[in-house]
């Protein structure tokens, strides 16, 4: 079997695409195909004519014939298999099976033609493979893709955080009185704090950097809030104090406001929104800190869990760090809690609770932050009913638009808050038309995002759902999508029921207050 050449032509002879597969001049396969209309009987069906030279081989579509010019020698029922092929790829890469459609998509069918006839000979393919071999889809390239893209998303996520760092220490710079303040409580807090030898080592004490304790890498961020709290309790006027950090808080709103959408970064349920938060009045403050790294397959399934838990202190006075803290844990047994090496393990695990241990010494004040870490706990394997919140997004290609619809579905576990679910699209000229939402919206023309955001997540509204068109666009330009929440709630279940004093002759309770949050550090459908 040789086939000379593949051609599409209307019935008046006119020819719209053509391919050659042997070596032959212009002037005679346009003679070959100029004959063709002269030789279609009117008002017969037919499957082939054969002339002197050539065998016309073809199949009426609609108002064209898929034309096959082939030898005499050739087998006429391999013939008409290479034709049937070929009519099956023609509607699969042309829109409409008219003049238009085919000079629209003439290269997609040629293409198309050269995957199924080499050198004048069949090969042995199914319109299956036709198209995987056209489109050359590589399921590396997509991951690898998606892997930078995560990174890039990462790196501006840091880039932002930074700013925000670099304003607050600007705020506090500016503020009136602040270099007085500082100068007059950091020598008191530096020798204080040096005098505690709590660790053996010169830097595995709860204020080092390589210790237990959230203190974060940045020396400039931690020293303020350090100084400011300190400042304002030894200070004689305790009510300048109070007024200095209420007026930081002020401005640093304030600046964050006039940035525009950089307010919107602040306000989300990251491990930055406390900075900003008013120095403690309580002797005691606990929080306890949970953070979520997961990803969710778009088809089902939990790809990775990773939950990271925190139990914190901060001691308002130096007098009232001679305690012990008593708790109680959820008994989750896929939990795995580690002490601070200066914990004594023995009583936690035996009476759960936490104490130096050296208990003629107190623990360290004038922490920045959530204050000095007593208790870390991981969990690593989640089951899908597990997770807190499930994405579906179904997008679908219908004419000359892309339909998606994005479904959640929240676990009865925990209520959240502040739930910002980002979705990635392809580039735009307009934002995208929303036909219906549960929450609100926000297009993003520079990042090509689309936020949903639902300010409480709780009985009443366990799920869900947004649809929204763009133009044709492929699947996989949605994800991955990203989500940012916090819950009041802990996978932990850990509660802090009370303080043991160890001076003063085991008085009353002391007060403190704890803080309990949930927190959606890198949440992605992938």
């Amino acid at each position: 079997m040789v086939v000379l050449a593949a051609s599409i032509v209307v019935k008046s002879g006119k020819v719209l695409i053509s391919r050659q597969y042997v070596d032959m001049s212009r002037i005679r396969i346009e003679g070959l195909l100029a004959a063709f209309p002269k030789l279609v009987g009117m008002g017969k069906q037919h499957t082939y004519i054969e002339t002197e030279n050539v065998r016309y081989v073809y199949q009426p579509i609609e108002s064209l014939f898929l034309l096959l010019v082939t030898t005499k020698q050739s087998n006429i029922l391999e013939d008409l298999a290479t034709l049937t092929l070929l009519s099956k790829l023609v509607p699969e890469y042309s829109m409409s099976l008219d003049e238009e459609g085919i000079v629209r998509a003439a290269f997609e069918l040629i293409f198309a033609f050269d995957e199924v006839i080499s050198l004048g000979h069949k090969e042995s393919v199914t319109v299956a493979q036709v198209k995987q071999y056209c489109e050359m889809e590589s399921h590396e390239e997509k991951l690898h893709k998606l892997v930078m893209q995560s990174k890039i998303n990462d790196t501006k996520d840091v880039m932002k955080r930074k700013a925000n760092e670099i304003d607050k220490s600007k705020i506090e710079k500016n503020k009136p009185g602040f270099s007085s303040m500082s100068s007059m409580g950091s020598g008191r807090l530096e020798s204080s704090f040096n005098d505690l030898s709590i660790s053996s080592g010169g830097g595995g004490g709860f204020g080092s950097g390589s210790g237990f304790g959230m203190i974060s890498d940045v020396e400039p961020i931690n020293t303020k809030p350090k100084d400011r709290s300190r400042s304002s309790v030894t200070a004689p006027p305790k009510s300048s104090g109070m007024k200095l950090g209420k007026s930081g808080k002020n401005q640093l709103m304030e600046s964050l406001k006039a940035e525009g959408e950089d307010i919107i970064e602040d306000v989300k349920p990251t491990g930055q929104s406390r900075a900003a938060a008013p120095p403690p009045t309580d002797p005691f403050t606990l929080t306890v800190e949970e953070k979520l790294n997961v990803a969710l397959r778009r088809d089902g399934g939990v790809s990775s869990f990773d939950m990271q838990g925190t139990l914190s202190l901060q001691i308002l006075n130096q007098e009232d760090g001679f305690v012990q803290v008593q708790i109680e844990t959820g008994g989750n047994p896929e939990i795995l809690f580690k002490t601070h090496p200066n914990i004594n393990r023995d009583m936690f695990n035996n009476e759960n609770i936490l104490g130096l241990k050296r208990p003629d010494q107190p623990f360290p004040t004038g922490q920045g932050g959530d204050g000095v870490g007593l208790l870390r706990w991981r969990m690593q394997r989640a089951e899908e009913s597990m997770v807190p919140l499930t994405i579906n997004c179904w997008p679908s290609v219908s004419g000359n638009e892309t339909y998606v619809s994005l479904e959640y579905e929240a676990s009865a576990m925990f209520d959240l808050t502040n739930v910002i679910i980002s979705v990635p699209l392809p580039a735009l000229r307009d934002a995208p038309s929303v036909r219906q939402c549960d929450g609100d919206w926000r297009y993003d023309p520079r990042n090509s995002v689309l936020e949903w955001s639902i300010l409480l997540i709780d009985n009443s509204n366990r799920s869900g759902s947004m649809e929204f068109v763009v133009p044709p666009a492929d699947s996989s330009s949605f994800f991955p999508i990203s989500v940012q929440f916090a819950a009041t709630s802990t996978y932990s279940g850990l509660k802090v029921t009370g303080m043991i004093p160890l001076r003063g002759g085991g008085g009353a309770t002391p007060r403190f207050v704890q803080r309990t949050q949930l927190i959606a550090q890198n949440y992605q459908v992938v």
